[in-house]
């Protein structure tokens, strides 16, 4: 088992300060596993909406609630949308004898419900699969390949991985988003979702992908917020700095799963990964990952110019900015980017992260860090702060 003692900590914190907080993710990435951890399965506190008993035990809602105290859990809540006005009401009890934990996939109309009805009352922790600080450095290699969705991590073989990803695409565009009352074509959507794989780490151009599918431009764009809103593509947006430079204004692409993109391009082992021509994209963005994982910042962006200025990843943390490079070299060195980027948009430091084991100085707030050091948090990307 792996454990997750960070979110553990995390969810503890804000279940004291918070009277009902929702727990997010795509499916399969552990939110049932963390529950249960706080909350055993068979405690009539815990309500698995998947499960006829509990939905069962839910036709009175308000009956089965009120008289509960400590931490309630209802997981899968997004199938019972009617539950949050009743919430609302039990978390505005004075004094307060349960607080609740809900879980959701990530359902763009689950999270527009919840902030609705609960506003005020509500704080959301994003959820993902496992990353390298849970796992270990040691784990690297492996984690980079088949991503870090437990079931396909934790698979007896390479060939296993590989079955339980594709297995899980094909039921998270037939079965998932249909419920969701996400209404777009499974055939298209995979295709669609297939040709992102090879945007991975570039600017979005809606054009292409459109003219390839014989679909219009704002079709491509929905099913890119489709699958950005379930948490499967990060659209990492440009920062607009107050320059006399033209910059550029469209997002980049990333998986926010390196197992799912090496799915799509079909990569099934280290050697293919190591020898496909997206090798580096999906090294910059397994990197972008856990770089904002480690940071948690307040806001990512990428910052680029169309004279060929970039910086990969700009973080902003408590009013300051940051930056990231991602080098899939032995020894990386400093670039004029970098320059420009540290001079242009007054960063606190960059660090140039790589695969590596000794961290050392570039230049001035600039340094080569290994990949190793992201487990460490915001400490080890950034030590001075």
């Amino acid at each position: 088992m792996v454990k997750r003692r960070e979110l553990l900590k995390r969810l503890h914190l804000t279940l004291k300060r918070s009277r009902v907080v929702a727990l997010v993710g795509p499916r399969q990435c552990g939110k049932t596993t963390i529950a249960r951890d706080l909350v055993d399965s068979e405690s009539p506190n815990y309500f698995d909406l998947e499960d006829p008993p509990s939905l069962s035990r839910l036709d009175e809602p308000m009956s089965a609630l009120r008289g509960l105290e400590g931490l309630v859990v209802i997981d899968e809540v997004q199938r019972r949308p009617d539950l949050f006005p009743i919430l609302r009401v039990l978390a505005d009890r004075r004094p307060l004898p349960a607080r609740f934990l809900v879980l959701g996939s990530a359902s763009p109309g689950f999270l527009r419900q919840a902030s609705e009805s609960l506003a005020g009352r509500i704080e959301t922790i994003s959820m993902s699969g496992f990353s390298l600080a849970e796992l270990g450095v040691g784990a690297q290699p492996r984690h980079w390949l088949r991503g870090g969705f437990p079931p396909s991590y934790l698979a007896h073989s390479e060939a296993d991985s590989l079955a339980w990803r594709k297995s899980f695409m094909q039921a998270f565009l037939e079965r998932d988003l249909p419920q969701w009352g996400i209404v777009a074509p499974a055939l298209s959507l995979l295709r669609f979702w297939a040709m992102l794989a090879h945007y991975h780490g570039q600017v979005w151009n809606a054009a292409d992908p459109a003219r390839s599918l014989g679909v219009s431009e704002p079709t491509t764009r929905r099913y890119l917020d489709i699958l950005s809103g379930v948490f499967m593509i990060r659209q990492l947006q440009p920062w607009h700095a107050n320059l006399k430079k033209r910059q550029v204004k469209a997002p980049k692409i990333y998986f926010r799963d390196t197992g799912l993109l090496h799915q799509l391009l079909g990569i099934s082992s280290p050697k293919d990964l190591l020898t496909h021509p997206k090798c580096g994209a999906s090294w910059e963005g397994y990197v972008i990952e856990e770089a904002i994982r480690a940071v948690d910042p307040d806001e990512a962006f990428f910052w680029a110019t169309h004279n060929g200025a970039e910086i990969d990843l700009l973080l902003r943390k408590n009013g300051r900015f940051f930056g990231v490079e991602c080098k899939r070299a032995d020894a990386p060195k400093l670039t004029p980017s970098m320059r420009i980027a540290l001079a242009d948009l007054k960063l606190e430091r960059v660090s140039v992260v790589f695969p590596g084991r000794r961290r050392y100085s570039l230049a001035d707030r600039v340094s080569a860090v290994p990949l190793e050091d992201l487990t460490k948090g915001m400490s080890g990307l950034f030590p001075d702060f």
